[in-house]
């Protein structure tokens, strides 16, 4: 035995017990908060909401539970157990050429533990939401988004999976993790260009705004603080679920403001204006771009981990893996490796929760804190989140801030507005 395999025993053990610990602590506070509104909240939900959502909640938290047992358990057969290996020895077993070979043994790997998750897809969809009233997917739909999600995953996974891999076998001694770095960048920018238009619509309609005072307000609002955009769209989000939700997407001139159905149906005009400033907040302070080159940043290091990596033996037999090749460094890379860096989970979740509370100063200085106050009120109310999550476990995983949290940072940024004039 290697150091990789105890080192790796032991990143997947610490992970399950503080994630274990951390989901049954969060569990326990919610219930012991259930049975009362806190105080801010008690004008627009109720105590049934209250307790719908402490309910949701903490169902939620047990499937979760139990993904984090069977998740873990998985890996650790794949990888140390020889899952990985047994599988790629069916590919080596075959006629086709190594590129090819290789690019078939990982969509398939992937594809295959996608299929071990189905299950508790189901049990998401047609067991928690449809219990708590939040699910409008037939089974036919969520076959046909499942069958949707393989044929994209093939049409882009499939010439990505084959050039990435023609460029580890043609340079695997040199500097090959730095043209993947270059192909992985480009593939990105692409994606997030084409997403809104081309993508998106393989799954939702999307509509544009009706004229009123709605498109008034936020039309107004881009003007005052120069965003343009190629659209303000609806997507019809009442065809799958009842949760609501806005965002902006794309970049260039494919920028896309999207709204869900669910959250016009719910939220006034000025409420709506609240939460687009909100979104555009973002992106005056730049976190979409300030996360891309992040993410490329990460990417560049964890490349040029891997091109060392990949030229150790103990890296492979560490793992499970008897074949040295570029497919099994990949897969290792992209499944095992993340487990051992864990703790940088909670550092992206604080930084997540600090650019909310600079979007959510934008809003305040736009639009005021009332109405964006009144409109997360209301979609804490309708999308029954916690409002009372543990404090700890809060800080190691979401990236808002908690209920109770944000609304007094609201408060607090009105008053010194107030007081400045």
């Amino acid at each position: 035995m290697n150091l990789i395999t105890p080192l790796f025993i032991f990143a997947l053990l610490l992970n399950l017990v503080i994630e274990v610990w951390l989901n049954i602590k969060n569990q326990f506070h919610i219930s012991q908060h259930q049975h009362q509104v806190p105080e801010d909240f008690s004008d627009v939900v109720s105590l049934e909401a209250h307790q719908k959502a402490a309910a949701y909640s903490r169902t939620k938290l047990q499937l979760g539970r139990f993904v984090l047992f069977f998740d873990a358990a998985i890996l650790g057969f794949m990888t140390i157990g020889g899952g990985f290996q047994d599988i790629y020895q069916l590919w080596l077993n075959s006629n086709f050429s190594p590129v090819w070979r290789d690019v078939g043994f990982l969509l398939s790997t992937f594809w295959f533990l996608s299929l071990l998750h189905l299950p508790f897809s189901l049990i998401s969809t047609f067991k928690i939401e449809e219990a708590f009233g939040f699910n409008k997917m037939t089974p036919l739909k969520f076959i046909s988004d499942l069958l949707k999600q393989w044929t994209l995953m093939l049409a882009i996974g499939l010439p990505l999976t084959w050039l990435i891999l023609t460029i580890m076998n043609a340079y695997f001694d040199q500097a090959w993790w730095f043209y993947t770095w270059c192909v992985w960048l480009a593939f990105n920018l692409i994606l997030l260009w084409a997403y809104p238009k081309w993508i998106a619509p393989i799954f939702n309609k999307f509509t544009p705004l009706e004229e009123g005072e709605m498109k008034q307000r936020i039309e107004a609002l881009l003007a005052k603080t120069g965003f343009e955009s190629n659209g303000i769209f609806v997507m019809d989000g009442s065809s799958r679920s009842g949760h609501g939700n806005a965002y902006f997407t794309g970049f260039g001139k494919n920028k896309r403001i999207v709204f869900f159905d669910t959250l016009l149906e719910t939220l006034s005009p000025e409420e709506v204006e609240a939460v687009l400033a909100h979104e555009l907040g973002h992106f005056k302070h730049g976190h979409i771009r300030k996360r891309l080159l992040e993410s490329f940043a990460l990417s560049f290091i964890g490349l040029a981990l891997l091109g060392w990596l990949a030229q150790q033996s103990f890296f492979y037999s560490g793992l499970g893996i008897t074949t040295e090749t570029p497919a099994a460094a990949l897969l290792l890379f992209l499944t095992a490796v993340p487990v051992m860096f864990f703790f940088l989970s909670p550092i992206s979740a604080f930084q997540s929760r600090k650019h909310e509370f600079e979007a959510d100063a934008f809003a305040v200085q736009a639009t005021g804190a009332a109405p964006l106050i009144s409109a997360l009120l209301k979609m804490y109310r309708d999308n029954a989140s916690s409002l009372t999550p543990d404090p700890l476990y809060s800080s190691y995983h979401d990236s808002h801030p908690p209920a109770k949290i944000r609304i007094d940072h609201l408060k607090r940024l009105q008053e010194s507005e107030d007081a400045a004039n």
